[in-house]
């Protein structure tokens, strides 16, 4: 469940009229991949998520996350001319410097146009201006250029391609089609470098990506969501998210995924975990949001007891208008136990809605 819809929250409002022209996420979708990692155009909305966890060779511990989005504005035409918008593609990069307490943040926003921006499978390409993803063969090479720090990383994928959901499905509220088709790569090996502010240091870690297709997701009672993707030092990993209704209940539909240590997923719905904040909490001083930034994990079946933290509460991604949404997203570390043995692990923690309700609603 990603969001990263600061800049877009506004344009879909406006374009739920169009929504009858486009696929929805229903069961009996035939993934293939590579095909399924680059662009459905067929769908209204989709977006390409990159979070990491790195440390540098001198030490230091850093979090990044680079996001790419496609909304569909118009079905277009065969004729169209190449400054014609069909698709407007946004983008979001940050750095969390977590010993140095310093948070990143930019975004863009680009038309295709003459090749300034888009998804290409035939190149095996997803880029907006500098910022790019080039897939070479399994690997992916991921390049963010600013003027305060760059990235430059190849991520290799320890585990094959996750489909979360029943039937190939996340379900996100009632009613057939309100859904997305969602698709993980839950443990990337991450090498490379980052140059922030004139200093070059090499990192290494560990990444996550997370793709999303769809045309509806949220209902009207639903107003935003927490989600978490944890990777655990036994070679597991978790993906939970919690929907939050207006009373301030989880929503039935929240779900999650684990993955075993040999990539094979199991299908979580809301009653087999527990996702719980604890009394540790940031109030941002652009919105005045404030955000549980500590939560505990609980996963019964498999004797899972997690805390997860932050080392740096600041890691809200303001929107820069009030039509923007704005979303806390950063790096966690994680604490607990599986059974009588310790576990830790690394991870990112997404809320949203804390500023006021995400409304997504078709």
């Amino acid at each position: 469940m990603r969001s990263k819809l600061a800049g877009l929250a506004a344009t879909l409002l406006f374009l739920n009229p169009l929504a009858a022209q486009y696929q929805t996420a229903v069961p009996g979708y035939r993934f293939e991949f590579p095909r399924d990692f680059f662009d459905h155009p067929g769908f209204q909305t989709e977006w390409w998520y990159f979070t990491g966890n790195l440390k540098s060779t001198n030490g230091r511990h850093y979090g990044f996350e680079l996001t790419f989005f496609r909304q569909a504005v118009s079905r277009g035409s065969a004729e169209a001319a190449t400054w014609d918008v069909k698709d407007i593609y946004l983008a979001h990069l940050a750095l969390s410097d977590l010993d140095g307490q310093k948070f990143y943040h930019t975004e863009r926003s680009n038309r295709a146009g003459p090749g300034i921006a888009g998804v290409s499978a035939s190149s095996a390409r997803i880029w907006n201006g500098n910022w790019q993803i080039q897939w070479e063969g399994a690997d992916q090479e991921l390049q963010a250029i600013d003027k305060q720090f760059q990235l430059h990383l190849t991520l290799h994928p320890e585990k094959p391609p996750i489909i979360h959901g029943e039937n190939d499905v996340s379900q996100k509220s009632e009613g057939a089609g309100h859904a997305s088709y969602y698709i993980s790569l839950t443990r990337l090996a991450a090498m490379g470098k980052l140059e922030v502010n004139g200093e070059t240091l090499g990192v290494s870690g560990l990444a996550w990506m997370d793709h999303e297709f769809f045309t509806h997701q949220l209902g009207a009672d639903q107003i935003g969501w927490d989600w978490l993707s944890l990777q655990l030092e036994d070679k597991t990993e978790l993906m939970l998210f919690r929907i939050r209704r207006k009373d301030g209940s989880a929503d039935p539909f929240s779900a999650g995924t684990f993955v075993d240590a040999r990539g094979k997923s199991t299908h979580l719905r809301a009653d087999d975990f527990t996702l719980e904040p604890l009394a540790e909490n940031w109030t941002s001083p652009s919105t005045h949001a404030t955000y549980p930034i500590a939560w505990k994990i609980v996963i019964s079946k498999w004797e899972i007891e997690l805390e997860a933290h932050t080392a740096l509460a600041t890691q809200e991604l303001a929107g820069k208008t009030k039509i923007a949404l704005s979303y806390w997203e950063g790096a966690i570390h994680l604490e607990g136990h599986r059974g009588k043995t310790p576990l830790g692990g690394v991870g990112y923690l997404e809320m949203t809605g804390y500023d006021r309700p995400v409304n997504l609603a078709p």
